[in-house]
């Protein structure tokens, strides 16, 4: 069974938000959404600065098996993408939901994080995926 942490929040296709109190997110994908990939080869980072709204489509995450897009789950800018990711692209299978976060963002809306999942109801839409 995948990890899902509590503190966490959730989008649908499998990005995780934790909110670091700020008016920022830092997101990532979840533990189930990397194994399912298997063992991640390559992330394409999104742009610093770059202007997200819900849905858009910021990277790419590649593994073995195959390529996955990766969508934003809130909206507001880039404020920083982990740039370790590009020459080491597993920590995103080691530690999903620590060192393999994928970029932080300055939330456009702080209301939009009531709409995201939380841990329960993430586990169900993960139980439904396998």
């Amino acid at each position: 069974m995948s990890s899902i942490p509590a503190n966490l929040r959730y989008a649908e296709s499998h990005e995780w938000i934790l909110d670091n109190g700020d008016g920022t997110v830092t997101i990532g994908i979840t533990d189930h959404a990397q194994q399912a990939l298997g063992d991640v080869v390559f992330v394409e980072l999104p742009e610093v600065g770059r202007t997200l709204a819900v849905g858009d489509e910021f990277g790419v995450i590649e593994s073995v098996k195959a390529a996955s897009d990766l969508y934003a789950p809130v909206a507001g800018e880039i404020l920083a993408v982990n740039e370790a990711l590009e020459e080491g692209p597993e920590t995103v299978n080691e530690s999903p939901y620590e060192d393999g976060w994928i970029m932080k963002v300055r939330l456009e809306d702080a209301s939009v994080l009531d709409d995201l999942l939380n841990a329960d109801a993430y586990q169900a839409v993960a139980a439904d995926a396998e």
